[in-house]
């Protein structure tokens, strides 16, 4: 019975694919994230070089996420990800006050990216991709709430853009569906 109502929910309500990006500076959390997010558990991880992909279903969308690098020498290779995302995922270090402007300088790098306008295909990619920011490893006593984050990544200044701040525990799972939820009713899903 349960296998007949799952068909005819797919049938009358067909799953949305969206292409989610998924950076930050390294040490971040963000292969934590991806794999907490499709595995449900603890993988161990090394430093990403390169990308990893996963799709996570989550609700009524597959969620394509991209998990890029964030060591300085790959940074400059993020904008190879940004054609059809239409969402954005920066992870944040909560604790690391050291690197918060260097993460403060690489979001507003990548979301006014002005070498993309040259490059026809990838002209304003991220220009209508939603932000949602982890303000991860809230699970530290010395984390920095995502207040403090939110002020110091610059986000009020980003305008016009939609973008949100979710804190969230990569190793616990705390927070990272409460963002997905947000990023799932606030991405335009008519450009998917």
């Amino acid at each position: 019975m349960g296998k007949h109502i799952s068909r005819l929910a797919k049938r009358f309500f067909p799953q949305c694919k969206i292409r989610i990006l998924m950076v930050g500076l390294d040490a971040s959390g963000k292969t934590t994230i991806l794999y907490k997010l499709k595995l449900g558990e603890i993988v161990a991880t090394e430093p990403t070089v390169g990308f990893n992909v996963e799709t996570v279903e989550y609700k009524n969308i597959s969620f394509s996420v991209w998990d890029v690098g964030g060591q300085s020498q790959i940074r400059p290779l993020w904008r190879h990800y940004f054609h059809n995302t239409l969402g954005l995922i920066f992870v944040v270090d909560s604790k690391d006050r050291e690197r918060i402007s260097e993460a403060r300088n690489e979001l507003h790098r990548i979301l006014g990216d002005k070498d993309m306008l040259f490059i026809p295909i990838m002209q304003n990619e991220l220009s209508r991709a939603t932000v949602l920011v982890f303000a991860n490893k809230q699970d530290f006593s010395d984390a920095m709430p995502a207040s403090e984050v939110a002020d110091k990544l610059g986000l009020y200044s980003l305008g016009q853009r939609h973008w949100y701040i979710q804190s969230t525990s990569a190793t616990s799972g705390q927070g990272l569906y409460e963002g997905l939820d947000w990023l799932s009713n606030n991405i335009t899903v008519k450009d998917a």
